[in-house]
């Protein structure tokens, strides 16, 4: 280790210093694990803020690695969000060699690869959003900026294929250096993962490097949006301002282990989406608790275009959920007419929820409200987690709002979610029906006191029937 990290001290910057001049504390930590080939952590996370010089780290490791440490044949890669982004690290290479005495002749270069002639080992650059690489054999990786790659699958299979061709190689050794980016990123899971396994090292610098200019700094500050300017600058994982929910409002949500079964007494709403193809098709049962709702269970049908979802299957499913758990059911009326009569006649209340810009405007605000208030309880289920964590709130026109979310996304299972928690919450519909009357004239200006007349749970349809037409609200009591 002592040969490569030499090497790397020795290497020239831009500013015609050696790196082991100038390096900060935690740069010579960082190299000093990643360059230990006997090292109990081989993988290594890294994050730093913009500017605190990763990819020029990443090309003095890997050049000490190819010129003082692997055996002729070696091969090295070099894997980043694009083929741009990863050319830079061979211009970072380039400019190493020709600022560098000790490395002259050392090295034959190309547009996105890198030979040592005489140690016989080779550097090659792969792009993110570029064909597999299932048949590697690296014995060094390097991955910059993993946070910007595409939030894509074909991004997020190409580091599979690349970091698990690192168990291949006996003695490969990983090192992943980014700015922090969005929680809702996938990269954000493989930063969870090497914080618990001990095979991975993580360091992450938070603040402005030291050797950026302050003023500079203060005006992106005031420039850049704020989660924009904490992830490049202070380099804080920090979700988008358009996000439907910040990762820390979504994790205090998650309090329930599974599925919960009827509870006598609760008013309980299912929302339905439906999706035949393309998108699935989601029933979420839901109840209110005072001002928190619960999501009770979660149902999904998955189809595609050659095999859809089977409308047969939704409809047993609803029947059987709405008797069990006493509900109704609010949907699109455009989404499935026929399936929507079918369960009317079947003794299903059927709600509709007309979709225009402004109700589902109200379905993103209720929904958006509940999860920034901590006021939803949801299970521990990945998909739903990770569905709600990519939703953005899109503004239509002046003050409106809607969900969308990103190419190869759905948002199925937050739309069920939210037309289940908006019927409950704009009823405010979370006890027992009790309707009270004035005494005397229902038409009094000035009621005394109220009597009441308690009526079981399945008798809500009427009561609200009767409510309705004689103009006296419904009072909730546990």
């Amino acid at each position: 280790m002592n040969a490569a990290l030499d090497l790397l001290a020795a290497l020239v910057l831009e500013n015609g210093a050696r790196w082991g001049d100038v390096a900060a504390p935690w740069q010579w930590t960082d190299a000093e694990a990643i360059l230990d080939e006997h090292s109990g952590t081989p993988y290594s996370f890294l994050t730093r803020s913009r500017g605190g010089s990763k990819t020029d780290d990443l090309a003095g490791m890997s050049l000490a690695v190819m010129l003082a440490q692997l055996a002729p044949g070696s091969r090295l890669y070099g894997v980043a969000a694009d083929l741009d982004q990863g050319r830079l690290l061979v211009q970072s290479i380039e400019g190493f060699a020709r600022r560098t005495p000790e490395l002259a002749g050392a090295l034959d270069l190309g547009a996105y690869r890198v030979a040592a002639s005489r140690a016989g080992t080779t550097l090659e650059v792969l792009p993110a959003d570029g064909p597999g690489a299932w048949g590697l054999r690296p014995s060094f990786l390097v991955v910059d900026e993993l946070a910007a790659w595409p939030a894509t699958a074909g991004a997020a299979n190409l580091w599979s294929a690349v970091t698990s061709s690192a168990a291949k190689v006996p003695g490969c050794r990983m090192a992943v250096l980014t700015t922090a980016g969005d929680p809702a990123h996938w990269s954000r899971k493989v930063l969870t993962h090497a914080l618990a396994d001990p095979l991975w090292r993580v360091n992450e610098v938070l603040g402005p490097a030291p050797w950026l200019d302050s003023a500079k700094v203060a005006e992106q500050r005031r420039r850049l949006p704020e989660s924009i300017f904490r992830r490049l600058f202070e380099n804080e994982w920090t979700s988008g301002e358009d996000r439907l929910v910040a990762a820390e409002d979504l994790a205090a949500c998650v309090t329930l282990d599974g599925p919960l079964d009827p509870r006598p007494g609760t008013r309980y709403v299912i929302g339905l989406d439906i999706g035949l193809k393309r998108d699935s098709t989601v029933a979420a049962v839901c109840h209110l608790d005072g001002a928190v709702v619960t999501l009770d269970r979660l149902a999904v049908w998955s189809g595609s275009r050659l095999r859809p979802v089977q409308l047969g299957e939704v409809e047993e499913w609803l029947a059987k959920a709405a008797r069990d758990y006493r509900a109704s059911v609010v949907v699109d009326p455009w989404q499935a007419a026929q399936l929507t009569e079918r369960l009317r006649r079947r003794g299903v209340k059927m709600s509709e929820y007309a979709f225009s810009a402004q109700s589902v405007g109200r379905l993103a605000s209720t929904l958006y409200q509940l999860l920034r208030e901590r006021a939803l309880r949801l299970p521990d289920d990945p998909a739903l987690l990770d569905e709600l964590a990519n939703v953005r709130l899109r503004e239509t026109s002046p003050g409106v709002l809607r969900m969308d979310h990103d190419s190869g996304r759905h948002d199925d299972r937050a739309i069920a979610l939210a037309l289940a928690a908006h019927r409950l919450v704009e009823r405010g519909e979370s006890r027992p029906a009790v309707i009270s009357i004035p005494r005397g004239r229902i038409d009094d200006a000035r009621p005394q006191r109220r009597a009441t007349a308690r009526l079981p749970v399945h008798g809500r349809d009427a009561v609200e029937q009767l409510a309705d037409a004689i103009g006296v609200p419904i009072w909730g009591e546990r």
